[in-house]
This record gives structure tokens, sequence and C-alpha cells, in this order.
């Protein structure tokens, strides 16, 4: 049984997806977002990142694509409000030093808490946001939990589709190779 959940990244990547901090059964197998009621992979998918449906077992090759993956708090939970305060504070300095060796171009944040918690601010909107994180520009998109009832699948995607629109304007090849 894994304790945490490796990372998937390499340097100058297009995108980081960020989430908040990993599950208990998805740290446990070792897979993101493995959670069936989870909605990431698909919403990957759909808005354009992927050329088809990554699996969780799978989901080193996202490399391909030109995208990461990470958490901001390693401890898995059950759900991300088990998390206190103070974890996402002591969390933050080795966050942006991993951000800073990795150099990605774009950095989301699934869900606004992690990114509220490193920028102090209380109220974001969706989308890019104003200022960069450790020289990433920062996207927050809504978190993909099958328990984020307020985003439906078609509404997730149609808030990815936007950042997957910004690397295609900003690279020279596209996002699927």
């Amino acid at each position: 049984m894994n304790e945490r959940l490796e990372d998937i990244l390499a340097e100058h990547l297009s995108v980081v997806f960020c989430g908040i901090n990993p599950g208990k059964g998805s740290a446990a197998i070792g897979q993101h977002f493995a959670n069936r009621s989870n909605r990431f992979w698909r919403t990957l998918h759909l808005a354009g990142f992927t050329p088809h449906e990554i699996h969780p077992e799978d989901g080193p090759t996202l490399l391909q694509y030109h995208c990461g993956l990470t958490t901001l708090v390693e401890r898995p939970t059950a759900s991300a409000g088990e998390l206190a305060r103070h974890e996402f504070q002591q969390a933050a300095t080795a966050f942006e030093q991993k951000i800073r060796r990795c150099r990605p171009r774009y950095l989301a944040f699934l869900g606004k808490a992690g990114y509220s918690a490193l920028s102090g601010q209380r109220t974001l909107a969706w989308g890019l946001q104003p200022q960069p994180f450790a020289e990433a520009s920062v996207w927050v998109l809504p978190n993909p939990s099958g328990r984020n009832l307020a985003f439906s699948l078609e509404q997730l995607v149609q808030a990815y589709q936007p950042l997957r629109e910004a690397i295609a304007r900003a690279e020279p090849m596209p996002l699927l190779s």
C-alpha cells in the first residue's frame, strides 16, 4: 500500500494540473484520480488535452501530451475538507520549488481551495489568474471530483477548453501529437 501518490512531471510541460491532495483510494493504489466517480480523465479527453481517455493506471502517459499532474498537499484524505490550513502553508515552499524546477508554461489548480491558500486570496474567479506562480501562468479550474455537483461533465469540459485553446495559441506544434 502506497502512502503517497507519485507526481507525473517533467520539465517544460505545457501544463501541470494540480489537485488539492490525493484521495485515500488513489494513494492506496498509486494512481491519480482513480475513483470511478472522478471525472478528471474524461474531462481532459473531451476538452482536447488527450486524443483518448486515459485510464488511471496509464496516468504517466499524460506526459506524452505535454501535461503533468501533481498535488499541493501530499497527505491522502477521504475528503479535501479534512486538510487543515497549516497543511497548505507547510506545503507551499516545497510545492513552489517543484513547479520552478519543472518550469511549465501553465499551472492549473483543480478547484479554488489550493490556489486560494497559496495566494491568500479569498475570492477567485475561474480561469486565467492575473498573477503567475513560480513563473507559470495560473489557471483555476473546477474540481472534477464526483462530489463536485456544482459542475456537470459538460460544464467541466467547457471550463477546461479555454486553457487548452491558450496552450494551442502559445505552442507552435499541436498539443496532441
